[in-house]
């Protein structure tokens, strides 16, 4: 056992932390709850829906004194995320989509060569063990339960019928499991890039400082340390998905010369500040700032594109219609809430110091304003990744809702 976990741990840039499974849990204790529909949780409405005839079972398990749950999975258990990020390190180019979900939708395995399948077992692991723990949970991201509120067993005929309106549930989750599963995913990846984000912190105070003891000097120091805390929080992050120094270094011949406009750039702030020109100083201080990060987003998805072509050739990937290699790596890039943000952040950060240099010119000197413009992506992705859950419940939700409709309608 030791020397399996010795074998598995050399191939993780990371060590994974033990983690607590978490559940929400909703559950309707009455037949009063059960019949004012707008009140059920939308899980339990759609079955109703398609199911007309659960709503008499429903009651006589409310009856018999069973509650009736939804359980929904807050975040995924530690098991799962190791079996996921095994598949994809191990076989699938540091990629997650679409095999993940050609897996949950119609149970398609991932194509493994007798190659990785020898070169993984020497370390201890059995990828087709590790598909089935993913198969095995695929219904316990979103289900509906039975909740035992008089310390009664629950019978054979119960579990049959609600495996059965589970499986009817499923499709509709699959997105939602997919999503779940990524951010947690990428969560795990990227604690090293988080924990440097939060080092940003420092830059306002010393930015502010700088501002007032040589004017444009703060200005330097908010937008380099900022765009480079950035990359480095990237470079983490990528790392952690599997990429190797050596292939993250192979970026450095773009973003050196990148990281050398920046700083140009920086320095025309103040000349273009004393020439009248605010918006403009505004519009190249927050682009300096950010120069790195959009760099650093397109040879991402640069990299991500290269692995999917690799699958392709390989015979692992197949592209349906609509699909193309760079929509494909473009998904699995930002799929990622923090790297959409950081990107998103990246794109507007220019708009908005732009706005803050012409509407609140005393800002300019103010080292505290500085940072904070010069941190605009981290910001963002920091508030994509805490607003990334409950956009996702609101896209399921919607999508059950849609599913409603289109069964009830005439």
């Amino acid at each position: 056992m030791t020397a399996r976990r010795t074998s598995w741990s050399r191939l993780l840039p990371f060590s994974p932390a033990p983690r607590l499974d978490r559940y929400h849990l909703r559950v309707v204790t009455s037949e009063a709850e059960l019949s004012v529909t707008e009140e059920l949780p939308i899980e339990i409405r759609y079955i109703l829906a398609a199911r007309p005839s659960s709503f008499d079972q429903f009651r006589k398990f409310l009856q018999a004194g069973y509650g009736i749950g939804v359980r929904s999975v807050e975040r995924t258990p530690q098991h799962v995320l190791q079996a996921v990020d095994r598949i994809s390190r191990l076989t699938q180019e540091n990629t997650i989509l679409p095999w993940l979900e050609r897996l949950l939708r119609s149970e398609e395995i991932p194509h493994f060569s007798a190659g990785e399948l020898e070169r993984v077992e020497a370390t201890g692991v059995n990828l087709y063990a590790e598909v089935k723990v993913i198969m095995a949970q695929r219904f316990e991201f979103k289900k509906i339960i039975l909740v035992d509120l008089h310390n009664q067993c629950v019978g054979l005929e119960e579990q049959r019928f609600i495996a059965d309106i589970n499986r009817e549930l499923y499709p509709l989750a699959i997105e939602t499991i997919v999503h779940r599963i990524s951010f947690d995913n990428a969560h795990t990846r990227t604690e090293i890039a988080q924990s440097i984000l939060k080092a940003l912190i420092i830059i306002g105070p010393i930015a502010h400082a700088l501002e007032h003891l040589f004017s444009g000097l703060g200005k330097l120091f908010a937008a380099s340390a900022d765009d480079l805390l950035s990359e480095a929080a990237e470079l983490f992050a990528l790392h952690g998905s599997g990429f190797s120094w050596r292939q993250l270094a192979a970026r450095a011949p773009v973003l050196i010369p990148v990281f050398g406009l920046a700083t140009y750039g920086v320095l025309q702030v103040e000349p273009l500040l004393r020439s009248g020109h605010a918006g403009l100083a505004g519009a190249v201080f927050g682009l300096s700032a950010v120069a790195l990060s959009l760099t650093t987003a397109l040879q991402s998805i640069g990299m991500y594109r290269r692995a999917f072509q690799q699958l392709l050739v390989s015979g692992k990937l197949r592209l349906h219609k609509g699909q193309t290699i760079f929509k494909l790596a473009w998904r699995q890039d930002f799929t990622n809430p923090a790297r959409l943000g950081l990107f998103i952040g990246a794109l507007v950060a220019p708009v908005c110091a732009a706005s803050v240099f012409v509407l609140v010119p005393g800002a300019t000197s103010n080292g505290w304003v500085l940072a904070l413009l010069g941190s605009i992506e981290a910001v963002v992705a920091g508030c994509t990744v805490v607003n990334a859950p409950r956009f996702e419940r609101w896209m399921f939700r919607r999508k059950v809702r849609l599913a409603i409709k289109a069964i009830v309608r005439p």
